[in-house]
């Protein structure tokens, strides 16, 4: 089955559970879940300039006069219908409104229309999906590391965050999140966010970055004149992220939830010595079409799903680990690596098994 067959198997499902006529999309990360196409303008918006509706038969595109030519031409398939308006004369929930079939849903505000919640539709992952975050996975550790490793101890965040960014557009893949945290200030913070500090001692930078509407999160550590800490604190992380995977893994076969996976989190914290850390920094979770699908939380009912993306970001006061990672019923595959940045095998605390994780480069 391919991707829009999956989908629209998801929808039919959806309109039969719901007794609806139509579904439609306007946040830009279902729009292209649904469509493959981007419907975003500005970055700021919370939704797009079009929205895709889903009726059991077709998809239908709704947008103004502006948006239309180009999303006809550049972004959406030749089977689509597309509905315009004037751009003077409806606001986009209102365009839907006016078209759609009733009873339907939205994952936007639209007037007369129930809402829905995209995020299950979106899981897990088809193969399509897979294929499209290999090919995300590797650029996007391959320009991570390499301005890292250019980077020196006299550099500052904002000039580093500034060259991941324009190496990454370059590349066609936007950044939603570039994080670069020299020494002082990763000591500090868990969110490290790009200022105007030197790097220092050591540097952690973290990115989320997006192509094909998928997201890769990822973290690498670089080091000039290493505090004592720094390696130790890095390995309690690392093995809290093998062992979430681990846990991933086995929570999706029995078909369980986030809280089971993050009370395997909570417990590995406590045998590696930092009993409670948790509590300073979220965790990460499913990833897909969203930075994260949802979150490992104490009592996260989400269901865990298989094949998925999964992106932990545990840490340690100074220290994390983080990479993207395709979890099915049979293995772990690491997403987001180049093979030439300095790893460890680290055995999760219980059952699963030993992964390849990125330690501290030292220069």
């Amino acid at each position: 089955m391919d991707h829009r067959d999956a989908v629209r198997e998801r929808l039919d499902a959806l309109l039969a559970d719901r007794g609806l006529e139509a579904v439609w999309f306007g946040t830009p990360t279902s729009f292209r879940w649904l469509t493959g196409g981007n419907n975003v303008v500005s970055r700021d918006a919370p939704v797009g300039v079009a929205a895709a509706g889903y009726d059991g038969d077709g998809i239908t595109v709704v947008t103004d006069n502006i948006e239309a030519p180009r999303l006809v031409d550049e972004e959406l398939a030749a089977d689509v219908t597309v509905e315009r308006v004037d751009w003077y004369e409806s606001g986009l929930a209102e365009a839907v409104a006016s078209v759609s079939p009733t009873p339907a849903a939205a994952d936007f505000d639209v007037p007369g229309l129930d809402s829905v919640d995209p995020t299950p539709l979106r899981q897990p992952m088809t193969d399509e999906d897979i294929e499209n975050y290999r090919s995300l996975g590797g650029e996007v550790a391959d320009i991570l590391e390499s301005v890292l490793r250019e980077a020196g101890s006299g550099d500052r965040e904002r000039g580093v965050g500034g060259r991941l960014r324009d190496r990454l557009f370059a590349r066609g893949i936007e950044s939603p999140v570039v994080l670069v945290g020299g020494g002082e200030r990763a000591r500090q913070y868990r969110h490290y966010t790009t200022g105007d500090s030197e790097l220092g001692d050591y540097a952690l930078a973290s990115i989320t970055a997006v192509r094909d509407g998928l997201h890769a999160s990822i973290s690498r550590t670089v080091a000039f004149d290493a505090p004592e800490w720094l390696d130790d604190r890095t390995a309690a992380a690392m093995r809290v992220e093998t062992s979430a995977l681990a846990a991933t893994r086995r929570v999706g076969r029995e078909g369980g939830t986030a809280g089971d996976v993050f009370d395997a989190i909570e417990d590995v914290y406590a045998e590696v010595g930092f009993d409670g850390e948790w509590r300073n920094h979220h965790q990460g979770g499913a990833a897909g079409y969203a930075g994260r699908e949802w979150f490992a939380t104490p009592n996260g009912e989400e269901a865990v799903r298989l094949p998925m993306a999964y992106a932990y970001n545990p840490t340690v006061q100074g220290a994390k680990s983080e990479d993207t990672h395709l979890v099915t019923e049979d293995d772990v595959e690491l997403l987001t690596a180049t093979g030439d940045w300095p790893t460890e095998t680290v055995e999760p605390v219980g059952d699963g098994s030993a992964l390849e994780r990125h330690a501290v480069l030292h220069r």
